[in-house]
């Protein structure tokens, strides 16, 4: 997706202040063209995915009560969409399966855009560098190399399995190291990891 292109994102949360405030700073992100629709309710969730298709569906997991992301992807199985869980206390790992990503309350504006523009693999095509990472691959290969498994890297960044092996087989595409040394010295070689944080498979 070019950066000029209209993301379209729906955020639904109760509060006015958490979803308000979530929607102006989406439409501050730099280089981005975002146009937000706020929804109160689950019904009104409903309602405007009967009408519309949106890029990103930002979601409180907790959402009158609770937020079944996985029974709302086989809901909608065609939808192009991805689904963001908007962290605003706290929340047991388990409700967010299903998540491609999470923002919290504490994300700062870069964060923000390099959550959003991951997301919509923006000016991807026009990458010619194929061995950047994005800030959230970096953390991801830094958990690998610690020696933590998918379901423990998940738990840590808020994020579903799926999301961690997607993540991960990209990685494996840009930078074209398949085995868990080659990828443990290119964490290092770039400062992802110390030396003594790694965990050695002997």
């Amino acid at each position: 997706m070019k950066s000029q292109e209209t993301i379209h994102i729906a955020i639904a949360e109760v509060s006015l202040i958490i979803r308000s405030g979530l929607a102006m700073a989406l439409k501050r992100l730099p280089e981005l063209n975002i146009q937000t629709v706020e929804i109160t309710s689950k019904e009104g969730i409903l309602h405007y995915m009967e009408a519309h298709h949106p890029d990103i569906l930002i979601v409180n997991p907790l959402f009158e009560g609770w937020f079944d992301a996985e029974a709302f992807r086989e809901r909608y199985p065609h939808a192009e969409m991805k689904l963001v869980s908007l962290i605003s206390a706290v929340v047991d790992a388990n409700q967010l399966k299903g998540y491609d990503e999470s923002i919290n309350l504490f994300d700062d504006i870069d964060s923000l855009n390099r959550k959003i523009s991951s997301l919509m693999n923006v000016d991807e095509e026009d990458d010619n560098d194929q061995n950047s990472l994005s800030q959230r691959e970096k953390e991801i290969v830094g958990c690998v190399v610690r020696g933590m498994t998918n379901k423990e890297i998940a738990e840590k960044l808020y994020i579903s399995v799926h999301t961690v092996i997607t993540h991960r087989r990209n990685i494996t595409r840009k930078l074209q190291i398949h085995s868990a040394a080659g990828l443990t010295i290119y964490a290092i070689v770039n400062k992802l990891v110390e030396l003594n944080e790694v965990k050695l498979n002997v």
